[in-house]
Order: structure tokens, then sequence, then C-alpha cells
């Protein structure tokens, strides 16, 4: 079968992975060059997690944890390094808890103190911080790029630097749109909204830490966060934060967002230092429950599949995307 995948972030490539294994006749379309930093999936690292308030996300999460195995397994490329992350809450009840132990997930319930005597992190008086040790971080660059290169072994043809202005001038049975924060540019009634973010990275040495997320108390969902980073040693952004954009429109990061994330980073790691090295952009495509779009359409199959929490997932979304386009 011919398959049209356009967009070759993290969610195209793992698709067009899935296909070309399959036997499939796969075209990959991307706008800009592999690499880019105009879209979503331009970095160095994004969290990885099984802690979420939610039992299928859980599910979904393990499942990915398995084929990020495969895939380093296939490609040779290590791209997960697990850590452990932290869900920092006020209080223990609104966290992942009773979700990962309906699960059968690991975790651990430490106190603002613990915290503090087994790593250089400062929580404040009276929170929890449910540790989780299968998480840390995936090696966002790499893991791309090991998902493009076992598409191409597969089969799979790319065309860089090439802007599919129409699904109906695409040579192909199905077509995957992968398109991320352009996905309206092609199918305008695909309900989601993207925003600019700002994150910032800050120069910190020693062993890395764990990922940590700051839940909200109401929503229970991630607000300020922080990673490893592998260049400068510390990653951090706020989510949810930025307002919404063109994606065709370049974009800077907001200096009132830096000023918040480098206090959070000031107060909540005190090893690092409090003054932005470097800062950028990334783009969330998001849907107002945050869940992904994963549905065919004829033969159009939508994978917008993120709101700035979907990197994680890409081994099964992408598999997701295959089975859609192969009925």
């Amino acid at each position: 079968m011919r398959v049209a995948v356009v967009g070759a972030g993290i969610m195209g490539c793992a698709a067009a992975r899935e296909l070309a294994r399959d036997g499939h006749e796969v075209t990959l379309f991307e706008q800009f060059r592999i690499g880019h930093d105009r879209g979503s999936s331009h970095g160095r690292s994004r969290i990885f997690r099984l802690a979420y308030p939610e039992l299928e996300y859980v599910r979904l999460a393990e499942e990915a944890l398995r084929g990020w195995r495969e895939l380093e397994e296939e490609t040779g490329t290590k791209v997960l390094e697990l850590n452990g992350l932290l869900e920092v809450v006020a209080d223990p009840a609104r966290s992942s808890r009773d979700v990962l132990e309906a699960a059968g997930a690991d975790f651990e319930l430490l106190s603002a103190e613990e915290v503090r005597r087994r790593w250089p992190i400062a929580l404040p008086e009276g929170w929890t911080a449910l540790l989780q040790p299968e998480a840390g971080i995936v090696r966002a660059d790499l893991a791309q790029r090991a998902f493009l290169d076992s598409a191409l072994a597969h089969g799979a043809q790319l065309q860089e630097e090439t802007r599919v202005e129409s699904l109906d001038d695409l040579d192909a049975e199905v077509v995957v749109v992968t398109a991320g924060a352009w996905v309206r540019r092609l199918l305008p009634d695909v309900p989601v909204r993207p925003t600019r973010e700002t994150l910032a990275y800050f120069r910190r040495e020693g062993v890395a830490l764990p990922s940590i997320g700051q839940l909200d108390p109401e929503t229970r969902g991630h607000v300020q966060y922080s990673l490893h980073d592998p260049h400068h040693g510390l990653k951090s952004g706020l989510h949810h934060a930025g307002e919404e954009i063109d994606p065709d429109e370049p974009g800077e990061p907001d200096p009132d967002l830096l000023e918040q994330i480098a206090g959070w980073v000031a107060r909540r790691h005190p090893d690092a230092d409090p003054e932005p090295a470097a800062a950028e952009t990334c783009l969330y495509t998001n849907t107002d429950d945050e869940r992904f779009i994963l549905e065919r359409r004829g033969r159009v199959v939508i994978g917008s599949a993120c709101s700035g929490h979907g990197f994680k997932f890409a081994p099964a979304i992408g598999q997701r995307l295959a089975q859609l386009a192969t009925g």
C-alpha cells in the first residue's frame, strides 16, 4: 500500500517506521529539514514517566517503554536515561499514587526532608514527592533520528523541504497527517489550538537528577517541570503557559515566563546556576482536554497527538497510527 506521512516530527517518524517495517511503500514529507527547531520535536530531552492520574496513560506509557527498548535494541542507540521522576504535590491524595498502585507500578512517597537528604532538591515544607523509578528522560533528538533511520532502512523515502499544501495532491492510498501545529492548515476542522511555550536551560554539574513535575492541585496536571539536559545540566519550563500562535510566524522566548522559570529553578535546584544559560521555544498542539486525536477519515489518518505531553508515547502512537492506516 502507498502511504504518505505528512510531517517528520517524532510521531511522523514513528508511524513511518511502523508502516515501512510492515512492508508498505512509505513517503515521509517534511516542510523543513530534519532536526529543525520550528516545531515540537527538537531539543535534547523530554520527560518520560509512568506517573499519570489516569490508568489508561499509565498503560500507554508502559507500552511505550517496551517500544523504546525495542528501538534501542534495533538501532543500537540509547534513547532512555531513567533517573526517576519526582511528582511534587501539596497533598499526596492528588498524586498518581492510587493509579500507580492499581497498575502495579513501583513508586515511593517521600517527604520534603527525605527528598533533600537524597538529592540537592528543595521542596516546600509539608509537601510530598512521589518517586517513580521507571522514569527520567528520552533523548529527543536521538530518538527522532533513530525512528527515521529505522524507517529509511526499511525502505521509506524522505522528502525534506517539501511543504504539502493540499492532501488531494498526494499520490497515496492513505495519508497520515502528523503535522503538529500545522495540522489545521490541512484539516481546518481538527479541534486543536497551537501555542508557543517557553523553556530554559541552566548550568548544573554532577550526576543527573530525577525529572520533576510539580502538579496543579486542581487539575493534577504538570504546572512546572525540570529534567536533565545532557549539555547544560538542567532544563525547565512552565507547562501550558504560552499564547496561541500562528506556527508560520517566528517567535522568541517570553521574558516574563523566563523570569518565572528562573525563580522556580532557584527555589527547587539550589546547586544550579539560577541565571538561564539558554532559552528556546517549543510548539504545543493542544486539545481542550489534553487528550490525543488519533482517528481515520476516509483515506486520511489524523495523528494530532501531543498537547505538550505526547513525546514519551511515540512508539505506541506510531503503532496506532500505522494500524489506523492499514485498517
